[in-house]
């Protein structure tokens, strides 16, 4: 089978990075298959890309795969980075063949979902009502008020020790643009970012968050994005606190939504037992591999 194989570059490029894309063809120029390479450039992860590379179901173990991942790899090397790494739902062709081509596996992930229609929204409203002394939950939609970007930024570092096993993932270093970005590319696509803190009355500054993304039709599923607590703020119960009250939002501000969906490493426990608590079902496992350049 004659096959082709055509470089693209995206002609965007952002302060984290751009992404270079091959798609593959046959003779007759009908697709085959495609991968995505996404090259980050923020400090603290310049040594690191992603690959994203699909093939379709009937034209697997024809060597298209091996045909898209070689220019996908070589280009990697050329930019110099130390570090690739892919994403696979564990026991399927993608777990296989990443597998099959060098790759490690570094990480297990657990997916789980809220179906919100069977959340117990009075056991959920009970949690957010617990006193925490000394801590108030605040929140807002899309991008971080002006009076918080700062103290919103510095949160971000409770992510930094986030289990992640054999991950060669750095440190992502977030300031006010970054944050105000992210935001920003959430709005663009047509979603709805909701962000819920946990405030140190002591000084007004935030001691943990949650992110979660919607639809913006406000149907479908939510995803978790990012849940953390800084260090000093720990053993006060504020993760599974905010996390309840985003559940609870969720309930009211979203009739039409069916379900939450988070995803935590196998090994962050505490994480996972957070989402147990709340009534979050195992749905299936990935596996995150790394290929050592």
């Amino acid at each position: 089978m004659p096959l082709r194989i055509t470089a693209l570059t995206d002609p965007e490029r952002s302060p984290s990075g751009h992404r270079l894309a091959w798609l593959a063809s046959d003779g007759d120029g009908s697709p085959l298959g495609s991968a995505y390479v996404r090259m980050f450039a923020r400090e603290g992860q310049e040594h690191l890309a992603e690959l994203q590379l699909n093939v379709h179901p009937a034209e697997r173990r024809k060597g298209v795969g091996a045909a898209l991942l070689a220019p996908a790899v070589a280009a990697v090397r050329e930019a110099g980075k130390r570090s690739l790494v892919a994403q696979a739902d564990a026991g399927t062709p993608g777990d296989r063949f990443l597998a099959a081509n060098g790759f490690r596996q570094v990480l297990a992930l657990t997916y789980a979902r809220l179906p919100l229609a069977e959340a117990d929204l009075t056991a959920v409203t009970g949690l957010v009502e617990l006193p925490h002394p000394g801590y108030r939950l605040a929140s807002w939609r899309g991008t971080v008020p002006d009076e918080l970007a700062r103290t919103f930024a510095d949160s971000r570092r409770a992510m930094d020790d986030m289990p992640m096993d054999d991950t060669d993932y750095g440190v992502m270093t977030w300031d006010v643009e970054r944050c105000l970005a992210a935001a920003k590319a959430i709005a663009d696509r047509g979603e709805l970012l909701t962000t819920v803190v946990a405030m140190d009355e002591s000084d007004g500054t935030i001691a943990g968050f949650t992110e979660l993304v919607v639809p913006g039709d406000g149907k479908g599923d939510g995803l978790h994005y990012g849940t953390g607590v800084l260090p000093e703020h720990r053993g006060h119960g504020l993760g599974s606190w905010m996390k309840a009250e985003s559940i609870r939002r969720a309930r009211e501000e979203h009739p039409g939504l069916g379900g939450l969906i988070t995803d935590t490493a196998d090994n962050n426990t505490h994480m996972r037992a957070i989402n147990d608590s709340l009534g979050y079902v195992p749905t299936h496992k990935a596996l995150e591999y790394q290929l050592d350049l």
